[in-house]
């Protein structure tokens, strides 16, 4: 006769584990108030993740804080160490935020990763004091911020309109690249001697019509689908 707990061999007429104190089932000895398997509490998935996510957090966020203690300790102001801390805090809020959430969705996330570039560039521009954010970065990261949001949001929501999400997608960041050009130029007063925003735009007009036309016409669909897996 063995423990099911343990597996340490027992001898007759012991009612209990000598090892791990485990109730012995056996139909010749009354069991009094002791249970015929171990009880074991095992801890919930939830508890696990997040006590994993706690330890991340403290492990990113503790070294991320280190810089910009030396350098007040040191110079009393605050310089490079807070780029150091705005990086960190937005890889943070992409990569492992979103991991608190047990049923995260990422058309709430993805605008909030943009809000804190945003901020971050803010922070920046206001550091070097150059006044660049308001006329320049952040039309060309709102607008971005938009597209990408945008297809996030129809890939979720639409069962089917792959192609056409992603062609559609393909035209508007030709357009966001020209709105870069013309901000460069309107903003900085940088004039190139090269349209490169055309070629750009272009490319990915041309490449977001052949999705589109993809997804119009079913065979060639169906055909690409056997094929790449892709058109549904």
């Amino acid at each position: 006769m063995y423990c099911i707990k343990c597996g340490v061999k027992l001898s007759e007429g012991q009612t209990v584990c000598p090892i791990c104190n485990t109730g012995v089932y056996h139909p010749d000895i009354p069991v009094k108030d002791q249970p015929t398997y171990p009880k074991k509490e095992f801890q919930s998935e939830e508890f696990n993740r997040h006590g994993l996510l706690f330890v991340i957090t403290v492990l990113w966020l503790l070294p991320t804080f280190l810089p910009m203690v030396f350098e007040l300790s040191w110079h009393g102001a605050v310089g490079w160490s807070g780029y150091v801390l705005g990086a960190s805090l937005i890889s943070y809020v992409t990569l492992v935020l979103p991991f608190w959430f047990k049923n995260a969705n990422p058309v709430i996330f993805v605008p909030c990763d943009f809000a804190a570039a945003m901020l971050y560039l803010l922070y920046i521009d206001l550091t070097l004091g150059e006044g660049w954010f308001l006329p320049f970065a952040f039309p060309v990261a709102a607008v971005l911020g938009l597209i990408v949001t945008a297809i996030v949001t129809l890939c979720r929501y639409l069962p089917r309109g792959k192609l056409f999400v992603f062609g559609g997608a393909l035209i508007a960041l030709g357009a966001w690249t020209q709105m870069i050009e013309i901000l460069i130029r309107v903003v900085f007063g940088v004039h190139f001697t090269v349209i490169w925003s055309l070629f750009s735009c272009a490319t990915l007009l041309v490449l977001g019509l052949m999705l589109i036309v993809i997804g119009i016409v079913r065979p060639l669909r169906e055909s690409l689908y056997k094929i790449f897996f892709i058109g549904r």
